[in-house]
């Protein structure tokens, strides 16, 4: 006879699943990189991440595998993880295809030949949230610079064509890291808004040209900025570590 298994105390806290587990542990390792609490160039091993979060390796592992995937992390075989130091020349050439996906993407929701539907729903759902007084504006950030993602986002999905979406969508994880940072130490939410105001009345006019020259220089001014944002910031995350070291135990590189 086979005996059963004895179920759990009611008192026993429940199991997260691992998948969620995993997902913290992403969206904590990432919040640490965009902070600049893990600098391009850090070195770090599975157990320093697994002892910090006070987890398993496993989701730490699961957690990594992803960033690697998002450009955010490297993995060494049998030697440890490393931030992925910043290449400006490849944001340069990210935020190049960026501006190309989104003038064509322009384009396309102007053509005249094309169903009105798309373009319909986008200027509807975008005017919801960007055509809003001063005062009703969000003062984070952070909150701003997640809701210009989404804009853009959908401006490139209202084109119709789900293979330039998924390349969008890589291309959008890859330039994060510097995105976030004008909108967390940079002073740019009142323009963001006027400017993707602007864009959505000139394609609300069927004016492809005038689209394609705002969404243009909004993509220049940006990565214009962000570039100099991330350049100033890690030289005075620098600074304050030299001027403030903490110690670490000898088998860190640094973490934490």
């Amino acid at each position: 006879m086979t005996s059963k298994a004895s179920p759990p105390p009611a008192d026993a806290p429940p199991r997260r699943p691992a998948l969620r587990l995993a997902e913290t542990v992403h969206e904590k390792l990432r919040d640490d990189i965009f902070a600049f609490r893990l600098l391009p160039g850090d070195r770090f091993a599975e157990n320093d991440v697994a002892e910090r979060l006070q987890v398993s390796r496993t989701p730490v592992r699961e957690a990594l595998m992803r960033l690697q995937s998002e450009g955010l992390v490297r993995g060494y075989f049998r030697n440890g993880w490393e931030v992925v130091p910043i290449d400006f020349s490849r944001f340069a050439a990210l935020y190049d295809l960026r501006e190309m996906i989104e003038l064509h993407a322009v384009r396309r929701i102007c053509d005249p030949a094309r169903p009105a539907s798309a373009r319909d729903t986008l200027l509807a759902e975008a005017g919801t949230i960007w055509r809003v007084a001063t005062r009703k504006r969000p003062k984070d950030g952070l909150a701003v610079a997640a809701l210009d993602e989404q804009f853009h986002l959908a401006l490139v999905a209202a084109a119709g064509n789900v293979e330039t979406d998924a390349v969008y969508r890589q291309v959008t994880e890859h330039i994060r890291i510097m995105r976030r940072l004008d909108f967390a130490y940079g002073d740019c939410i009142a323009d963001t808004y006027d400017e993707h105001v602007a864009i959505l009345e000139a394609i609300a006019a069927g004016d492809a040209a005038q689209a394609g020259a705002l969404v243009e220089q909004h993509i220049k001014d940006s990565h214009a900025v962000v570039e100099q944002i991330t350049i100033d910031r890690l030289e005075q995350v620098r600074t304050e570590m030299a001027q403030h070291p903490s110690p670490a135990p000898a088998r860190r590189k640094r973490f934490g």
